[in-house]
């Protein structure tokens, strides 16, 4: 398994935006715009608990990988790379749940 294939799906979403509506689900997305993109997010995020309170392993990974999908929609529809999230849990790796909280400037 490769591990760039984040990169590799961030490519083609970028790709996507350039392509008719028609075409490609990614492509319906970005043209439906940021509420629907929002609303696939919180339906995949909805589903994983529910996978995840299940306890179905093989239905964990199946949503998870739904909602990890639809977060790189929202991450590419934003001009965002999977390398500026990655950069942000280095940051906070190594520090516990609470120093990082305790970290973070009020926005």
């Amino acid at each position: 398994m490769s591990d760039d294939i984040l990169t590799r799906l961030m490519d083609v979403l970028e790709a996507r935006k350039q392509a008719d509506a028609d075409s490609s689900y990614v492509a319906s997305l970005y043209h439906k715009g940021l509420d629907t993109i929002l609303k696939k997010i919180g339906e995949e995020s909805a589903e994983t608990i529910i996978a995840g309170k299940a306890g179905d392993k093989d239905q964990i990974i199946y949503e998870m990988a739904d909602l990890w999908f639809h977060s790189l929609v929202l991450l590419a529809h934003k001009g965002l790379s999977v390398e500026q999230v990655l950069q942000e849990l280095e940051r906070r790796f190594g520090l516990s749940g609470h120093e990082e909280k305790a970290s973070r400037q009020v926005k």
